[in-house]
């Protein structure tokens, strides 16, 4: 369990509620709750919600950035499938404190290449619950990092349904992490 942080937001702040996944504007002078810093987003608790932040707006919190998987500009060359599952472990749920690769809601991975000699990186993941808000912010966000690798010139993320997730899919170390074991 991380330790709670209290901060007063600098500046207005972007935030995405959880865990309906709408965009919101949380004001200057609001006080919120670090709940969990991990894969360089924040999770906060504030007017009696959860709110995801960027790590793009960290500023606002006052405090130093978590440490986020840093990528690099895409660029020409073979693409390693070691760098993609390693950069898909820093995307979280921000209301789980465990990765998707080890919550096992990524469900395949293919890298094909491009005519321009990169590749293109095919993922399908799924959710731990279909009704949940936040899939197109967690796909966004594994998106986006993906695309930070030398070597990537499109990625796709795509949520699906079946089969169905369930716990007997954690990993062995998430579930030390969430205490299941």
């Amino acid at each position: 369990m991380q330790n709670v942080t209290t901060v007063e937001l600098t500046r207005d702040c972007e935030a995405v509620q959880i865990p309906v996944g709408n965009t919101v504007m949380l004001p200057a002078g609001t006080s919120v709750d670090i709940t969990q810093t991990l894969g360089g987003t924040y999770t906060v608790h504030a007017m009696g919600g959860l709110f995801r932040i960027s790590s793009k707006d960290v500023s606002a919190l006052g405090v130093s950035p978590s440490v986020a998987a840093e990528g690099k500009p895409a660029s020409s060359g073979p693409i390693d499938e070691k760098a993609i599952w390693e950069v898909l472990r820093t995307c979280y749920d921000p209301e789980i404190p465990v990765n998707i690769v080890d919550l096992g809601l990524v469900y395949d991975m293919v890298i094909e290449p491009t005519p321009a000699g990169n590749n293109k990186i095919s993922v399908r993941m799924t959710l731990t619950a279909p009704g949940c808000g936040m899939g197109g912010v967690i796909a966004r966000d594994a998106q986006e990092k993906l695309l930070m690798l030398d070597g990537v010139e499109s990625a796709d993320v795509d949520i699906v349904w079946d089969p169905p997730w369930h716990q007997s899919m954690i990993s062995g170390e998430g579930r030390r992490i969430l205490g299941l074991e």
